[in-house]
């Protein structure tokens, strides 16, 4: 193997700024003459090799993508962990709820008085501060996403399906529904709901007259009984004739 085949070795630059053999102050070297040297010391050192630049943008690239995908993990894991601490919580508040609902009803009583009072003022907050929110209010919109209906009823007063009642308010915990609004729904009646119900209405009528218009039944007895009066009264009138003669 001849010397030029060789791999070159360390490459040593002597920055001194005094010359150890003469004593002498070195004069400072500028960039471009530092260049020219290091450019002759070791340019023979990658002779026979691959495009360096080539090969210097393929690592760049793989750095890049690394970087890339670990970035993507960092995001994914941490999207992950706030999601299972959000679920964490939700299921806490959720066990909380019948507790709730027992302090509401002693509200409504009257019965919230006293140390239990600053009690369930805490408990209250604390779960506020969890990010627990109630709602369901009556006379809003009826939304099948967050109410469940147990009662239905029609009526002329609204014009779209309203919550007419609540019967237990509902609760969320950020965008999860922990329990829906227990409420009572009423509702237009349709045309055909209308039809039906004059229906009803009409054979309920005809079904017993004299209960709905009394005073005409009594007229049409009334005027019976006279009818029948002035009929015997013409056979009478003979028969007392043939007494008398």
């Amino acid at each position: 193997m001849t010397a030029e085949q060789e791999p070159a070795g360390p490459i040593v630059r002597d920055r001194r700024r005094i010359d150890p053999e003469t004593g002498q102050v070195r004069e400072p070297r500028t960039d471009a003459a530092r260049s020219a040297t290091d450019a002759q010391s070791g340019g023979g050192q990658f002779e026979g090799q691959p495009d360096l630049a080539a090969e210097l943008a393929e690592r760049t690239a793989d750095l890049q993508r690394l970087q890339a995908e670990y970035l993507n993990y960092k995001r994914r894991v941490d999207r992950d962990r706030e999601t299972a601490r959000q679920n964490a919580i939700g299921s806490v508040l959720s066990g909380l709820l019948p507790v709730l609902d027992d302090i509401n009803r002693a509200r409504e009583h009257g019965e919230l008085t006293g140390g239990f009072k600053a009690v369930a003022e805490s408990l209250e907050g604390a779960v506020n501060g969890f990010g627990l929110e109630s709602f369901g209010v009556a006379g809003e919109p009826f939304d099948p996403r967050i109410h469940d209906a147990l009662m239905h009823s029609y009526s002329d007063e609204v014009s779209e399906p309203v919550c007419s009642a609540v019967l237990q308010v509902g609760y969320r915990h950020g965008e999860r529904i922990l329990r829906p609004a227990r409420v009572a729904v009423a509702e237009p009646p349709t045309p055909a709901e209308s039809s039906e119900q004059s229906g009803d209405l009409a054979a309920v009528v005809s079904d017993n007259p004299e209960e709905e218009f009394p005073q005409r039944a009594a007229g049409s007895d009334g005027a019976a009984q006279s009818s029948q009066a002035a009929d015997e009264a013409p056979s009478a009138a003979p028969a007392e004739s043939a007494v008398e003669s």
